[in-house]
């Protein structure tokens, strides 16, 4: 197995992205693996795994190709804030009755113990980027929590009913809580939060 460093010499072969900060590549060779290559995402790791019979230079090969792969999926699976935007007003529409009109919904880096965020002096929603790994009913579910906060600012029984709306809230309460328990590796209180 071996982990390649985010700090890469300029002949180093995997592919450049662009960004600022290109993703940690962890390529595990198998001898059991005769022929095929795959990867998979790991948090900020991509995991490559190859045929341990594979010489270096086709190594190097597969994990450009693979991490182009995993990278063009990634990237046409994210949403814009403009489609948040979009997405904010017709759920507004369909389970607000068109009163939560929010003047900004973006997605957002900073959030590492809530799902989404609204401040409703200014209108504005956020919401984690960790989301966009997850089902669009989830996502969802977090906008109309954030646009019932332009209705009923408090957690109290009236934004509860604006929320239960939403047919699959509690589907997607359950989600989001085995996801943050998973993540953690066991239940507890008070993190992972839609605010």
């Amino acid at each position: 197995m071996a982990v390649l460093p985010d700090s890469r010499p300029d002949d180093d072969p995997r592919p450049r992205t662009g960004s600022a900060c290109p993703p940690e590549v962890e390529v595990r060779r198998s001898t059991r693996r005769r022929r095929t290559v795959s990867a998979y995402r790991d948090g900020e790791r991509i995991v490559v795994l190859v045929p341990a019979s594979l010489s270096r230079a086709e190594e190097a090969e597969w994990v450009r190709t693979m991490v182009a792969r995993i990278e063009r999926s990634e990237q046409r699976r994210r949403r814009s804030d403009e489609d948040l935007v979009r997405r904010a007003r017709s759920l507004s529409d369909r389970f607000l009755g068109g009163l939560a009109v929010p003047e900004s919904v973006r997605w957002v880096e900073n959030q590492s113990s809530r799902w989404g965020s609204c401040t409703p002096g200014d209108r504005t929603i956020r919401l984690s980027v960790r989301l966009q790994q997850m089902p669009q009913w989830v996502v969802d579910y977090v906008l109309v929590h954030e646009l019932a906060h332009l209705v009923e600012t408090q957690h109290n029984d009236r934004f509860w009913a604006w929320v239960d709306n939403y047919p699959q809230a509690e589907r997607a309460k359950g989600y989001l809580q085995g996801w943050s328990d998973a993540a953690r590796g066991g239940p507890a209180e008070g993190s992972d939060e839609i605010d």
